[in-house]
């Protein structure tokens, strides 16, 4: 089956027109701190809903590298299509629908790739200087933000999957976190828009993280998190930005 055509886990239907981008996304961390909502409303931008599982919010920062990078219509440019990145997110909702992401802040490793995220996604990229070391299954990660003017921010740690690959079943926190098809950030004229994305349902592991510097959030975070999942590779098709 082509990714397109797998499309019965999603949460709504796939976005009217034709998708733009293909990325491969490696390796990825996702570490998860549960929050009093109180904390993340007034970072959340007008507009969007702060999104909660069982009363509580969550902030998640997921460090990871991404491949094969490249338009519809092109094949992959060898500088941009393959460079580490690192995002810091929480969950919104457009008054209760469509629920999704907002980024307080994407880290990457490539100058043009933030530019780009910034002009045309309207996202908060920052350049950063990064290292992705892999040994097996252990990844050795370490970021540390160098972009003009932007808040300082450090990420280290080293990380492996700890369980089986699984499913995360609708209902669960599991898949609360980690099944999100779009994200929302603020356009140029200050309205809010909707990037929506697609991929195959998320092949989680759980993971055992040893983080050691973690100041890449808007708010203090702990170098323990509440909760950890480890996936090895994800391909993902991604739409035009457009008002919600």
């Amino acid at each position: 089956m082509r990714l397109i055509e797998d499309i019965v886990h999603r949460p709504y239907p796939l976005p009217t027109g034709v998708w733009v981008m293909k990325q491969e996304w490696h390796r990825l961390l996702f570490a998860h701190w549960s929050l009093n909502p109180a904390q993340l409303q007034p970072l959340i931008p007008k507009g969007l809903t702060l999104d909660t599982f069982d009363g509580q919010a969550w902030i998640s920062v997921v460090p990871f590298y991404m491949r094969g990078i490249r338009l519809r219509v092109t094949p992959t440019a060898p500088y941009l299509s393959a460079f580490a990145e690192l995002n810091v997110r929480t969950y919104v909702t457009v008054n209760g629908d469509k629920p999704g992401v907002v980024f307080f802040s994407l880290d990457a490793a490539n100058p043009i790739g933030v530019w780009l995220g910034r002009n045309w996604y309207h996202l908060p990229y920052f350049n950063a200087d990064m290292q992705v070391q892999v040994d097996g299954d252990k990844v050795t990660y370490s970021s540390r933000r160098t972009h003009k003017n932007a808040p300082a921010g450090e990420f280290q740690a080293t990380y492996a999957p700890d369980s089986d690959v699984f499913h995360a079943e609708p209902g669960t926190l599991d898949h609360w976190l980690v099944e999100r098809y779009c994200l929302y950030t603020v356009g140029r004229k200050g309205q809010i828009v909707r990037g929506d994305i697609h991929h195959v349902r998320w092949p989680v592991q759980r993971a055992k993280a040893d983080i050691t510097l973690n100041t890449v959030a808007p708010i203090p975070l702990t170098n323990t998190p509440d909760l950890v999942h480890y996936a090895h590779k994800i391909e993902v098709l991604a739409w035009p930005i457009k008002a919600t």
